[in-house]
């Protein structure tokens, strides 16, 4: 099954694979042929220099519609030395059939091998996806360790959230991509391309130590890790002068430069998103402490009003969607978010067109902001994240939301014809007690009676959304313990039963939920170090699969695994997880750099265990987090000076239709 990056045309596996699809659920996933997919021909396989396969480890309706994967994959097929096809992780029943009928790992566009390629770029949006990527790499035929690949292999890169600690799966990638992908990509390109035409001068060796040395990019088999008689790691250290001690994160500036995708995929099975995505703006300086997201994507960098627009217009002509998503970590927060949401509403007025924020904070929503983007008349409901039952524990998370701005925002919403409001919260967080998350109750049944006086109707709902915290690197929260699970169960069963006490309102707040196990093992692969790697090693081998999804899980076999793979070695699932950590501890990711300071993040530690607050630095001085000088950028936010394409209304008409057997 496995190639040697070759320059010879490798045959598509979709014979032997159609053979199989009669026999699998959704068998549509597999096949390919999305309107605006790009195939390469044998011809274009042949000419180019470097083949990437993008693997999203996840099922097809959940990777297809990743903002990630699509534009790395439009900017790596705009080169003419290149080419990349995308993958997704197969189910169950269609892995059993490929191994029966020796059906490598493939690609959806080409159907080629992922063995077949250059480099294998995996895309990790939660490190519950470990135990897949191992099922790919085990079907395409590539060595699980990275220390059994030679030139003949793929190079295996992952990146995403999860690289900034690639460590409990440091011995079966090859690179770990840290920050914006944009640029990074075009570089390791560049690199492969030449050692391949060098006669890859140097083996596999040679290609890894030159891509360590490659901005962004960390190589673990280049850095050996010691432990001290407590179970710490003692040092993290190169193998090699030819490496850096510490790798930076790469930060794409200025993005109007990169306005991807142009061209949305539209997908040819149900996935979990079906609209044109664009991402408005970058970063986040809110500093919600439990964030990862927040704080590794710093600085704040907003698109102008033009490149928004025309990203925008580009991609409804491309797909034909009828919704439009302006994306960001808190879409709401961009400068000019009247002038766009207004320009945006006004162009597609009359058409079948709409337009939705799916993240933004009380704080910064105002109720001609909803009425900007429902205009087209569609209202499913409004939500918002206070994440935190309590003041007290808003003021630990550093998400200051006042529950009166919240109940006058959806006061005002409920008056002018909303029905519904969603509340997303997580338990688990540090200092919680049990009445931090009893309080939710009372913030839905207020929701509730304000609602219900607001609109003179009896029938508006709130549902309430309860996740389990995970400390995360990179994040002032990094050396908190996390809550056990049946912390986690013992306090959502109380939380039921404050919502259920009041039935008058109460029957008119949903509430969903996550257990506390699954949390509990993402929050050992979070914070992991390489002796984890046996663990998600273990558990793949005794049939872990799709961890993120309830269905597939596990906490049994995990346990199990932990107890036979860490405790040998002095160390425990509850050692990773439900410890505290102190100041002077070596980190798994210490050596991997954000561009935060580690004294402001422990500073910032201790600001939220007393409860004080910290502000956005878009509006207010610097309180030197290190990113901006470090990283040698700055924070880019409006006004842009620009506008918005001209304001000519649009209708989109039918969407177009894919042809499966074009691309």
């Amino acid at each position: 099954m496995t190639g040697e990056l070759s320059t010879r045309t490798t045959p598509s596996v979709f014979p032997a694979l159609e053979a199989l699809l009669p026999r699998v659920a959704k068998p549509v996933q597999y096949v390919g042929g999305e309107l605006n997919a790009q195939r390469a021909d044998d011809a274009t396989w042949d000419a180019v220099a470097v083949r990437w396969a993008l693997l999203y480890p996840d099922a097809y309706e959940v990777g297809l519609p990743n903002q990630g994967v699509q534009i790395l994959y439009e900017v790596l097929n705009e080169r003419a030395d290149a080419l990349a096809e995308r993958a997704y992780a197969v189910w169950p029943d269609l892995e059993a059939l490929m191994r029966e009928h020796a059906v490598p790992a493939f690609t959806v566009d080409g159907h080629r091998p992922l063995g077949a390629f250059d480099v294998v770029g995996v895309s990790f949006a939660t490190e519950l996806g470990y135990t897949n990527l191992l099922t790919a790499l085990d079907l395409a035929g590539i060595p699980l360790h990275a220390v059994d690949r030679d030139e003949r292999h793929p190079v295996v890169v992952g990146g995403g959230h999860a690289a900034f600690n690639p460590e409990p799966i440091a011995d079966f990638i090859d690179v770990a991509v840290l920050g914006d992908g944009e640029e990074v990509v075009g570089d390791i390109t560049d690199v492969v391309a030449a050692w391949k035409a060098e006669g890859r001068s140097g083996g596999r060796g040679e290609l890894l130590v030159r891509l360590a040395a490659t901005p962004g990019c960390y190589v673990p088999s280049l850095y050996r890790v010691s432990y001290g008689v407590d179970g710490a790691i003692a040092e993290v250290a190169p193998t090699t002068p030819r490496v850096p001690r510490t790798v930076q994160k790469r930060t794409t500036v200025d993005l109007d430069t990169w306005p991807y995708p142009k061209k949305p995929l539209v997908p040819m099975a149900e996935t979990v998103h079906e609209r044109a995505s664009v991402e408005i703006f970058r970063g986040c300086t809110r500093g919600c402490r439990f964030c990862q997201a927040g704080m590794i994507t710093r600085p704040v960098r907003e698109r102008s009003l033009q490149g928004i627009g025309e990203m925008v217009d580009t991609a409804v002509r491309a797909s034909g969607f009828d919704e439009v998503g302006l994306l960001s970590l808190s879409s709401a927060d961009h400068s000019e978010i009247a002038q766009i949401t207004k320009g945006l509403a006004d162009r597609y007025h009359g058409t079948n067109v709409a337009l939705s924020l799916p993240s933004t904070r009380v704080d910064a929503f105002n109720i001609d902001l909803a009425n900007e983007i429902s205009r087209n008349g569609r209202r499913s409901g409004l939500t918002f994240a206070p994440e935190g039952g309590s003041e007290r524990i808003r003021r630990v998370i550093n998400k200051m939301v006042s529950e009166d701005d919240l109940i006058r925002t959806v006061s005002e919403a409920f008056a002018q014809g909303w029905r519904q409001v969603k509340l997303y919260f997580m338990c688990g967080l540090p200092t919680e007690e049990d009445d931090d998350v009893v309080q939710i109750a009372g913030m839905a049944h207020r929701v509730i009676q304000a609602g219900r006086a607001a609109s003179g109707r009896n029938d508006v709902r709130c549902t309430i959304s309860i996740g389990g915290f995970v400390p995360k690197p990179h994040t002032p929260f990094q050396w908190a313990a996390q809550a056990h699970p049946d912390v986690i169960d013992a306090r959502l069963r109380k939380l039921r039963e404050a919502v259920n006490a009041n039935r008058k309102v109460g029957r008119n707040v949903g509430m969903r939920y996550h257990e506390g196990q699954p949390s509990l093992v993402e929050g050992l692969l979070a914070r992991g170090d390489r002796r984890v790697g046996a663990v998600v090693e273990r558990v793949w081998r005794e049939g872990g699969r799709f961890d993120g999804w309830s269905e597939h899980f596990s906490y049994g076999r995990w346990v199990a695994a932990c107890a036979a793979e860490l405790e040998p070695q002095g160390v425990s699932l509850e050692w990773f997880t439900t410890r505290e950590r102190g100041r002077d501890e070596v980190l798994p990711w210490d050596h991997l750099d954000s561009g935060l300071e580690r004294d402001w993040l422990w500073d910032d530690w201790q600001d939220a265990l007393d409860g004080r607050e910290q502000d956005d630095c878009r509006w207010t001085p610097c309180f030197d987090c290190g990113v901006c000088p470090s990283m040698g950028t700055d924070i880019e936010v409006g006004p842009s000076g620009t506008t918005l394409l001209p304001i000519t209304p649009i209708n989109t008409g039918p969407r177009p239709h894919a042809d499966a057997g074009d691309g």
